[in-house]
C-alpha cells in the first residue's frame, strides 16, 4: 500500500510524514524547502497480530506496511509548477492515496492573512491543480490517438470519442472519480491512471487544542464520501521522542488521547477498502499480517503470499482470529468446529487467519 501526502506549502505535510514514519525529515516554515520527495515505510500497528504471535509462539511477527511519500508542495499561484509536480510525483509514488490537507501552520509570503484560512478552500486549490494535471495527460493521449483515428483506425476513433468526453468533464472541474463511464471504458480509465481517480483521505493537521475543529471540512468531505482524520502532527512527532510512560503523562496533562497516528492509518485502510488477514501456526517461522482489498477471494489472498501457492492452490483452512486466540491453536479450532475449509472463491473476511494447502 502506498500513501502520498499532497497539499499547499506549510500545511504540515512533512510533519505528518514524520509523525507516521519517525523519519525526522526536514520541516520548515518556508515553501520549497526541498524539491525532493521524502520516502518512508511505516509498520501498521495491529494488536491482533501481537496476540496471535503470543498464542502461536512463532519466532517473529511481521506487520503489514505502508509506503509513505511526502510530495513537495507548490504555491497556490504557481499553477504550471503544480501540474509539472503532480505529473512527476503523484502518478508514480502517490498512486494509492493522496491527502490534501487544510489547516496551514504558517502562510507563505503573499498569501491571504491568517484570519482568512479556509481548509475547504485549501483543498479545492490543490484539487484544481491535480485536475489540471489529469487534463493535460488526457489531452496528450487524445492528441496521440487522434493521429491514428485520422488514418481510419476504428478502435482509435472509438477511444478518441471517449477521451474527448473525459477531457470535457475534467475541463469543467470534475474529478476523474466523478466521471461516469461504462464497463468498456473502464480499462482506458485504468490505463490513464489519473490522480483524481484515486481514493482520498483528508488529514486536518491541527494542534492539540483544536482536535475537534474543522467541522466544515469534515461535513464537506463526508458529503463527498471521503474519509477525514484530525491529527496533532507536531505533538505526535514530539511525543514519539519520549519514553512511553513520559509520553502518556504528557498526553494526560494535555488531555490528548492516544492513537491519533493509528487512526490515520486506519483511515487509509477505510479509504482504500482494505482488510487484514493473517497467516501463522505452530510450524511457521512467523505470524504475519497481510493487506488485501475488501471482497478479494482466498485464491487472491494466496497470491499475496506467493505466486506458486496461488497457482497450485488446493484449499484454505480458515479460522476467525477471535476464535483462534480463544482456542489457542488450529488443532483446537478444528476440534471445536471453528475451523472451516474453503475453496478458491471464498471471500476473505477481515481478521481471518488462513493456512493454504497446495500441491507440490
Amino acid at each position: 500500500m502506498k500513501l502520498g501526502i499532497v497539499g499547499l506549502p506549510n500545511a504540515g505535510k512533512t510533519t505528518v510524514f514524520n509523525a507516521l514514519t519517525h523519519a525526522g525529515a526536514l520541516a520548515t516554515a518556508y515553501a520549497f524547502s526541498s524539491a525532493e520527495a521524502n520516502h518512508g515505510v511505516v509498520a501498521v500497528p495491529d494488536e491482533r497480530l501481537d496476540r496471535l504471535n503470543e498464542v502461536l509462539q512463532t519466532p517473529r511477527e511481521v506487520h503489514a506496511t505502508i509506503e509513505v511519500v511526502d510530495i513537495p508542495a507548490w504555491p497556490a499561484a504557481a499553477a504550471s509548477t503544480a501540474r509539472v509536480w503532480a505529473a512527476a510525483f503523484c502518478r508514480t509514488s502517490a498512486r494509492s492515496m493522496r491527502c490534501p490537507r487544510g489547516a496551514r501552520l504558517r502562510q507563505p509570503r503573499g498569501s491571504l492573512p491568517r484570519a482568512t484560512i479556509d481548509p475547504v478552500a485549501d483543498v479545492e486549490a490543490v484539487e484544481t491543480e491535480l485536475i489540471l494535471s489529469d487534463l493535460e495527460l488526457v489531452e496528450r493521449r487524445r492528441d496521440k490517438t487522434n493521429k491514428a483515428a485520422r488514418s481510419g483506425d476504428r478502435l482509435a476513433q472509438k477511444e478518441l470519442t471517449v477521451l474527448e468526453r473525459f477531457a470535457a468533464e475534467l475541463g469543467e472541474g470534475r474529478r476523474a472519480r466523478q466521471i461516469e463511464r461504462g464497463p468498456d471504458e473502464e480499462p482506458l480509465m485504468r490505463d490513464l491512471a489519473l490522480v483524481t481517480e484515486r481514493p482520498v483521505l483528508f488529514v486536518l493537521n491541527t494542534d492539540e487544542s483544536h482536535l475537534g475543529a474543522g467541522d466544515e471540512l469534515v461535513a464537506w468531505a463526508r458529503e463527498r464520501g471521503d474519509e477525514v482524520v484530525a491529527l496533532a502532527a507536531r505533538l505526535e512527532v514530539e511525543l514519539a521522542e519520549l519514553e512511553p510512560d513520559e509520553a502518556a503523562e504528557f498526553r494526560a496533562g494535555l488531555d490528548v488521547p492516544a492513537g491519533g497516528v493509528d487512526e490515520l492509518i486506519a483511515g487509509c485502510y477505510r479509504a482504500l477498502g482494505y482488510i487484514t488477514f493473517f497467516t501463522g501456526d505452530f510450524k511457521s517461522s512467523e505470524s504475519r499480517a497481510w493487506q488485501l482489498p475488501r471482497g478479494a477471494t482466498a485464491w487472491q489472498a494466496a497470491g499475496r503470499i506467493h505466486g506458486d501457492i496461488q497457482k497450485k492452490f488446493v484449499r484454505a483452512e480458515v479460522v476467525p482470529i477471535v476464535d483462534l486466540l480463544a482456542l489457542g491453536s488450529f488443532a483446537h479450532a478444528r476440534d471445536k468446529g471453528a475451523l472451516r475449509v474453503e475453496g478458491k472463491t471464498y471471500v476473505v473476511a477481515d481478521g481471518d487467519v488462513m493456512n493454504f494447502r497446495h500441491t507440490a
